[in-house]
Formats: C-alpha cells, structure tokens, sequence
C-alpha cells in the first residue's frame, strides 16, 4: 500500500513539474526572441542613422570630382607624368560627380593620391627631404625624392632667413590628411552597412526564436490536453 501511494506521489510531482518547466521554456523562448528582436532594430536604427551622419558630413563639404577622374583620363595622366607600376589605381569614375557617399569618398581619395604622386614625380612623403636643397649640395644629403633634411644644404628665404620647406612634401602632407579624412568616412558608411545587416540577422533570430517557442512547446501542450 505504501508503494502505491509514493508512485503515486511521484506521478503528481512530475506531472506538477512538467508544466511548469515547459512554462519556463515557453517564457524563456519568447523573452530571448523579444530581447534579440529589440536589438535588431536598436541596430538596424543607428546603422541608418551612422550612414546618414556621413552623407550628411560629406555634402556639407561640397566636393565634386574633377573632369579627369575616370579610370581612363587618369590612367593616361599617370603615363604622361612617367608614373609606372602605380598601385591601386581608380577604377570607379567621379567625375562631375558629388562626393556624398563613403564610396564615392573612398574613390575620390584613390584619385587625389594619383595626382599627388603627379605633383612628386612619383614620389612619397617618407622619400622627400623637408627642404629645398641648394644646387650645389652634396648628393649625399639629398633625399631619393628631392630636397634634403640638413638644414645647413637647404634654400634659405631671404626674408625669414629659415630653411624654405618642400612644397612637394607638404602637399603630400595635405593629400593624405584628406585623403585619410574621406577613407574614415567610407570605414565609417561600411560600419553602418555591416550594423543594418547584423541588426536584420538579430531581428530574424529572434522572431525565429518566439516560433520555436510556440511551435515546439507550446503545441505539444495543446495536444496533450486535448486527448
């Protein structure tokens, strides 16, 4: 008799349990998906938000490409100025075109380190002297892009008396400022982009989530009570 009562016993608190822990399942399943979905929108939010900001910033800037900034008119620039084996050459045209997005950005700043190079004779910041070098200086004070970094072989300006600085270097400073500027903007317009998709990934998984909530627990419930 007292087995039969302790089965007994046993057979109500399983069956007590076993609500409840498919309750919790049930609960848990739609709270995680709730949770994933407000983070896909959270995120699909700021990643339009993101790109919008960069658009914004880029128009107010009013950039617009110049008429040889097609991957054909710059190629034959390069050729023309003796530039050979430059990498990364343009491939997208801009020209005449608003640079308001971060491609275009991105494009645009591929263009001006073409015409960089154009201005340096092929040559990069980190190959070019900081002064200008007198004529009659030394070649071993010379850099391999010109000018020198021994002020005592540099120009002198005659009305400040300081060495004059290579202009070819300093534009070479400025290029990549701007340059470095208009890749931040395309890093930052690509962040964005990979936010929307990560956002409508968390958004699908967690309706996904809530289905399977429903489906996998919550129908095998009905079916139990219905027999």
């Amino acid at each position: 008799m007292s087995t039969i009562t302790a089965d007994h016993r046993i057979k109500e608190v399983v069956r007590t349990k076993s609500p409840l822990l498919r309750k919790a399942f049930e609960w848990g399943g739609f709270g995680a998906g709730a949770i994933l979905v407000a983070f896909g929108v959270v995120a699909i939010v700021m990643g339009f938000s993101g790109r919008a900001t960069v658009a914004d910033s880029l128009k107010l800037e009013k950039i617009v490409g110049s008429a040889d900034m097609t991957p054909a008119l710059i190629a034959k620039e390069a050729k023309d100025a003796g530039l050979t084996n430059v990498a990364n050459m343009p491939t997208v045209a801009v020209a005449g075109k608003a640079i308001d997005t971060g491609p275009r950005a991105r494009a645009f700043a591929s263009y001006m380190r073409i015409h960089a190079l154009e201005a340096s004779g092929g040559f990069t910041y980190a190959q070019m002297g900081r002064f200008m070098a007198k004529p009659d200086a030394p070649k071993a004070q010379l850099a391999v892009g010109g000018g020198t970094d021994n002020p005592q072989f540099a120009l002198i300006d005659s009305a400040t008396k300081q060495p004059v600085a290579n202009g070819a270097r300093n534009l070479w400073v400025t290029e990549t400022a701007l340059t470095t500027a208009l890749n931040t903007s395309y890093m930052a317009d690509r962040l964005g982009l990979f936010g929307i998709v990560v956002g409508i990934a968390l958004l699908l998984s967690g309706i996904g989530f809530i289905v399977l909530a429903f489906a996998a627990l919550h129908r095998p419930k009905t079916a139990a009570l219905q027999r």
